[in-house]
C-alpha cells in the first residue's frame, strides 16, 4: 500500500514538474554561461511633453503613482504601459522605474516643462527566461510558482530515494551511482576552491 502511494507521488510530481525541470535546466545551463552568449538589447526610446492639464495634475504631489489621466494618456497616445506603483516624486522631476524579466524600462518626467523621456530595454529571451530562473523583476504568483514547483521537485527527489532504497537489492549499481552523484559536486567544489 505505501509503495503504491510513494509511486503515485514519484509519478505525479514528475509529470507537474517536467517542463519547469526543462526550462530550469536549460536557463541553468544559460545562465552558467551567459558571458559566452551574445545578445543585442534593443532599446526605445520615447521624448514627448505633457499638455498643461496633464502638467497641472502632476503638480503638489510628493509621492503615489502618477495620476490615472497620465498613465492613460501615455498608454493610449504613446503605447507607453505604466504601473500604478509609487513613483519617486522629487522638487523637480517624478521617476517611475519599471523593471522586468529580460529587461528594463523608465520614465522620467519634468515638473515644470512637462518634458517626458521614457526608456525600455529589451535584452531578448534568453534573458527574459533567465531572468525568470531567478525569480527577477516577476509577479508575486510568478514567486509562488517558483516556490510550489520547487516543493513538487522535493517530493520528486524523496519519493524517488525511497524508490532506489526499495529497488536497490534488484540493481547493483543503483548505491555506487547515487554515490558518485553526491561526491561528484563535492569533489568538484573541493579541488576547484585551492
Amino acid at each position: 500500500m505505501f509503495l503504491g502511494t510513494v509511486r503515485q507521488w514519484h509519478w505525479i510530481s514528475s509529470a507537474i514538474c517536467l517542463i519547469g525541470m526543462l526550462l530550469f535546466a536549460v536557463t541553468g545551463i544559460t545562465l552558467n554561461h551567459a558571458a559566452d552568449i551574445r545578445a543585442e538589447p534593443q532599446v526605445r526610446t520615447v521624448e514627448l511633453e505633457l499638455s498643461e492639464g496633464l502638467r497641472m495634475a502632476l503638480q503638489g504631489r510628493e509621492q503615489g503613482p502618477l495620476p490615472l489621466a497620465v498613465r492613460q494618456w501615455l498608454l493610449q497616445q504613446h503605447d507607453i504601459a505604466t504601473p500604478a506603483r509609487d513613483a519617486e516624486w522629487e522638487a523637480d522631476e517624478v521617476y517611475l522605474g519599471m523593471p522586468k524579466p529580460g529587461g528594463d524600462a523608465w520614465l522620467s518626467i519634468e515638473l515644470e516643462t512637462g518634458r517626458v523621456l521614457f526608456e525600455d530595454t529589451d535584452r531578448g529571451i534568453i534573458s527574459y527566461l533567465n531572468d525568470l530562473h531567478k525569480g527577477r523583476n516577476t509577479s508575486t504568483a510568478w514567486r509562488w510558482f517558483i516556490d510550489v514547483f520547487s516543493a513538487l521537485c522535493v517530493i520528486f527527489s524523496l519519493s524517488g530515494m525511497w524508490l532506489l532504497v526499495r529497488y536497490a537489492r534488484q540493481r547493483p549499481s543503483t548505491w555506487p551511482l547515487v554515490l558518485a552523484g553526491a561526491l561528484a559536486p563535492l569533489l568538484i567544489l573541493i579541488l576547484s576552491a585551492h
